[in-house]
């Protein structure tokens, strides 16, 4: 596929459908949504299918370079850390069309429309190789998620978009000035480049908290993380799903891709802010989480805690850690998307989210149930779902850096299952008591639909991790190697002998 520019194909069908959509009924523009989707989600396909896994390809794949002005180019490539990205945006994207099919009653073109404008510029981010068109496609991003919230969503949409908004903006700003400063520095823009450019130890300080002050609103770190829980409350169900299974992702990318290889020794100095902030959350979200009466408020807060095993993995400076965060990352993206998508079935049809009002679901929507139950096992991470390996690599990375926040975070994992069990014990099981919850029908043929391909793919994760890894692993150890200087000496690595066998033996005999 040398030449074929797929990339920016990927960027065009989405684009021209929802121009498209604004000019369609609202019929129309749902299956024309559904139909770009699934367009981008085959060519998706078709990319891992070409993409060389073997070592021999150069680091960046299906490279494109149009210079437009200045410095300024259309430049995109993927190595296998964007390649999964991409992939989990693609394939979520579809299921959320089709979450929406009859929830979204008013302004569906624009709704539709809006949607394939997220799908545009989250592609758009995993692929751009020059900075300035990374910071175009990361900071739009907020534009159409603003207007989702704002007009599709709940009672207090107007204040939870305008959090959403002035907390992912704001931290922004700072990176912006940063990227001046840095392509200044450097005397270019193109991303591979400063990947490999050892910027004045002194700077990076400076640098790293610019990019810091944006990446952790993104991810979302504590205490900046409580923009989320009120767009999660209010936000559409699919509005739910793509922004902690997809939005969610670009702080965790910008810390791979930027802060990490680009400020090595400047990451090494600042860890304990990572791991400081990062065990605070798993923690204290994780209590805050048990105490919530909100089906989607607990797991907002869940994703905070989860998030934080992502950023730990990330600052590990090992393989272990930074394997383990992806897949935590993906399997995130998989498993919080399909928990908002059980809230959302349930709320359209007894249109409300109190824990409370539910109960004994079990009897009278057990496909529900199974679901239900596949997701929260995943979610607390269970051998055999995608949650247990990318937790078991992280906290097998971040122990060669810090055994107290191994410690600390495996206690956040325990908290996990207590809220997400709890929630799945209120819900699915007890009396069935209420009229109204005992009317609720199971789920229909579109919501099979929409669900079932999520836990199959919980499953593969699970059980074959290694396709996941494999197109990563290449980019990983490029990422060690380049911070392999800078990494922390940790503190709970056994001493290892040097005395090698035959002197062992010799002393021996000695003796």
């Amino acid at each position: 596929m040398n030449g074929f520019p797929i990339l920016s194909i990927m960027l065009l069908v989405p684009m021209a459908a929802a121009v498209a959509c604004l000019y369609a009924s609202a019929d129309n523009a749902r299956r024309i949504a559904l139909g770009a989707t699934l367009l981008d989600l085959a060519l998706g396909a078709l990319m891992w299918a070409q993409f060389d896994v073997s070592g021999a390809a150069p680091q960046w794949q299906f490279v494109e370079f149009y210079p437009i002005f200045g410095r300024f180019a259309w430049a995109l490539g993927i190595d296998g850390i964007s390649l999964m990205l991409i992939m989990l945006t693609v394939f979520l994207m579809p299921i959320c069309i089709a979450a929406s099919w009859q929830s979204i009653q008013k302004r569906v073109p624009e709704y539709m429309a809006l949607f394939l404008v997220v799908e545009v510029l989250m592609i758009g981010t995993f692929s751009a190789q020059d900075l300035f068109l990374f910071y175009i496609f990361f900071e739009a991003g907020l534009i159409p998620m603003y207007l989702i919230i704002g007009i599709w969503g709940g009672p207090r949409r107007i204040y939870a978009s305008y959090k959403f908004f002035l907390y992912t903006l704001l931290g922004s700003v700072l990176m912006l000035i940063a990227m001046l400063w840095m392509a200044h520095e450097a005397g270019t823009t193109e991303i591979p480049i400063l990947l490999n450019h050892d910027f004045p130890v002194g700077a990076q300080n400076w640098l790293w908290l610019a990019f810091f002050a944006s990446f952790a609103v993104k991810v979302p770190m504590w205490p900046v993380h409580t923009w989320l829980p009120d767009a999660h409350v209010e936000a559409p169900t699919a509005g739910s799903v793509i922004l902690a299974g997809v939005m969610l992702k670009l702080g965790g990318y910008g810390f791979i891709r930027f802060s990490v290889p680009m400020f090595p020794q400047a990451s090494e100095a600042l860890i304990w802010v990572i791991l400081s902030l990062s065990m605070i959350a798993v923690v204290y979200t994780s209590l805050v989480a048990l105490v919530q009466a909100d089906m989607k408020k607990l797991i907002a807060y869940s994703s905070v805690a989860h998030m934080a095993i992502v950023t730990i993995g990330l600052f590990a400076f090992n393989q272990q850690g930074l394997e383990g965060a992806m897949i935590v990352m993906l399997s995130h993206g998989l498993v919080s998307g399909a928990l908002f998508l059980c809230v959302g079935v349930i709320y359209d049809r007894l249109h409300t989210r109190e824990i409370d009002r539910y109960g004994g679901l079990a009897e009278n929507m057990p496909r529900y149930a199974l679901f239900f139950m596949l997701f929260t096992m995943a979610s607390i991470g269970l051998p055999g779902t995608s949650g247990f390996v990318g937790e078991l690599l992280s906290l097998m990375g971040i122990y060669q850096v810090s055994s107290i926040a191994t410690v600390v975070c495996t206690t956040g994992i325990i908290l996990g299952a207590a809220y997400m069990l709890y929630l799945y014990r209120r819900i699915v099981f007890g009396a069935l008591t209420k009229p109204d919850v005992k009317a609720m029908p199971d789920l229909s043929k579109r919501e099979i639909a929409f669900l079932l391909p999520i836990a199959l793919a919980v499953l593969w994760m699970g059980i074959y991790p290694e396709s996941f890894l494999r197109p990563m692993r290449a980019d990983v150890a490029t990422l060690v190697a380049r911070v392999a200087q800078a990494k922390p000496a940790g503190d709970a690595q056994l001493a290892v002998s040097t005395v090698k066998p035959a002197d062992a033996g010799a002393e021996g005999a000695h003796q």
